[in-house]
């Protein structure tokens, strides 16, 4: 029984020992000398003693974080990533949230940490290094772990401004990674392309998948991302068979001059998430790797990940976007109207429980409790579900769709609306690549920022098709590129900023 991610390296390293795990441009891992880095770190580590508090990465985007990463668990704790990028106040608010008396650092991060107001141990990898693993302390430390340990704290952001760590243990992960890698079928072939920041937890795809299956994952240089021809020479040079990328990632690689002048012929699966994914960017793909796995994954930090999926049918025509499908294996999704179970094709809440819940919000017990709640359908004994902010509502098939953020309604010429209704509708129309549509309430106005070729009437014309007057945008912006966040997804507070004048 798998019941600690270490179980997955050290079975690889066990099978696949000099086989390369983890690269980049600069640095190459086998499995056994990123076994053999893992137990040095947590080794010195381990010699402050079994506090359990958790382990703070702030290190560049390298194969040696993640064996700081594993590092952290062999010494009985949990890890938590924080990118060399994040603002500094960002970095603050995390340290003072994880209250830790560890952070681990690189040459080039070191340089940093005097900008922030940190009392604890700060610990330079290379110095780490210096310890000699001690095999039969890390086995003591193992002895005591259990599955329920918390395994990593990634911070999303909060709806005060506030970072909210979400705590992640073991067993919710290795019941995502056993999911995820049957159904798309990763073995000791499969060659990753890691796109997504380590503090996102879209990069757990890539780094628990690749130790459960002796797989390899190459780190693909964030710059390339905005040279899509770069990108596909970078991946083919790699053999790169492999894509779990945000849906961001997906559409700013994307155009039919890119794949004509350098396709990823390797790639043989490509899964997508954190954003729905517009079905003429995806269409491109189809049409130049026809044979290809294309799986379309919902689900919240809170969740491990992901906690829906929906594998793309060739022979079916979809609309907008894809269906976010039905639960992962060991998962309930629930779609809640108040209380009660919806009818139909009604619009609830999106809840979801099962073992992959996350733990908990990390010294945040008031937030946790508002989220993570008694199942409503079962007053029998205790069982949490969590509460997503997600709207959704079943279609005839009985597949998940995703509507909108709760949060997302606003009233607009005495009308309710759903922004998300508004967007899935544009996303629809031909020469429309993305959108973002925004409320300017001082002004009572829709504004619909997008990129594409489409022009204003062309836009109007179709989603009149399915929107009412009183639903259509008001303003329209076209842009080359919408602006993104550190986590991949369309930056709101960023349009909000340029285009909505309070």
């Amino acid at each position: 029984m798998i019941r600690n991610i270490l179980d997955y390296l050290e079975n690889s390293a066990n099978l696949y020992p000099d086989k390369l795990a983890f690269a980049d441009e600069t640095v190459q891992l086998s499995f056994k000398e990123t076994l053999s880095l893992s137990k040095q770190v947590g080794t010195a580590l381990s010699t402050f003693g079994s506090d359990h508090l958790p382990v703070a990465v702030y290190m560049e985007k390298t194969p040696f974080a993640l064996t700081s990463f594993f590092g952290a668990v062999y010494s009985g704790r949990c890890y938590s990533p924080i990118d060399a990028q994040m603002p500094v106040k960002r970095v603050e608010q995390i340290l003072k949230t994880l209250n830790t008396n560890y952070l681990i650092v690189d040459q080039k991060t070191y340089e940093k940490v005097d900008q922030f107001q940190y009392k604890g141990h700060v610990l330079l990898f290379d110095d780490l290094l210096k310890t000699p693993a001690d095999e039969t302390h890390l086995a003591l430390i193992r002895q005591k772990a259990i599955d329920t340990d918390p395994l990593y704290i990634i911070f999303t952001s909060g709806s005060t401004g506030v970072p909210k760590g979400v705590v992640l243990s073991h067993r919710a992960v290795i019941d995502f990674v056993e999911w995820f890698s049957l159904t798309a079928g990763f073995d000791s072939s499969t060659v990753f392309g890691n796109q997504a920041p380590f503090f996102f937890d879209m990069s757990v795809k890539d780094i628990y998948s690749t130790l459960r299956n002796g797989a390899t994952a190459w780190i693909i240089p964030q710059r390339l991302f905005s040279f899509p021809i770069d990108l596909f020479k970078y991946i083919n040079a790699h053999g790169i068979n492999t894509l779990a990328w945000a849906t961001s990632a997906v559409c700013m690689a994307t155009s039919e001059s890119v794949f004509e002048r350098q396709c990823p012929k390797a790639v043989r699966a490509l899964c997508f998430g954190g954003e729905a994914m517009p079905v003429q960017v995806l269409r491109i793909w189809q049409n130049y790797l026809p044979e290809a796995f294309y799986m379309n994954m919902y689900g919240p930090t809170e969740a491990a990940v992901d906690c829906a999926y929906h594998i793309v049918q060739r022979d079916r025509v979809y609309q907008s976007f894809y269906p976010a499908g039905r639960p992962c294996q060991n998962m309930e999704i629930l779609i809640l109207n108040g209380d009660k179970p919806v009818e139909g094709n009604e619009v609830g809440e999106i809840c979801i429980r099962g073992t992959a819940l996350a733990n908990g919000y990390y010294r945040d017990p008031e937030k946790t409790a508002e989220v993570f709640v008694q199942n409503p359908l079962n007053t029998a004994y205790p069982e949490l579900i969590y509460r997503t902010g997600d709207m959704g509502w079943y279609n005839d098939r009985g597949e998940i769709m995703f509507a909108s953020r709760k949060d997302g309604q606003i009233k607009h010429r005495g009308y309710r609306i759903e922004l998300g209704e508004v967007e899935t509708a544009i996303a629809g129309v031909p020469g429309v690549l993305r959108c973002c549509c925004l409320f300017d309430q001082a002004a009572d106005k829709i504004v619909c920022v997008y990129t594409g070729t489409a022009e204003r009437k062309e836009i109007l014309l179709t989603a009149s098709q399915s929107l009412p007057k009183y639903m259509w945008p008001n303003t329209f912006v076209r842009l080359d590129a919408l602006p993104m966040t550190l986590n991949g997804k369309i930056d709101r507070v960023r349009l909000k900023e340029e285009y909505i004048h309070d």
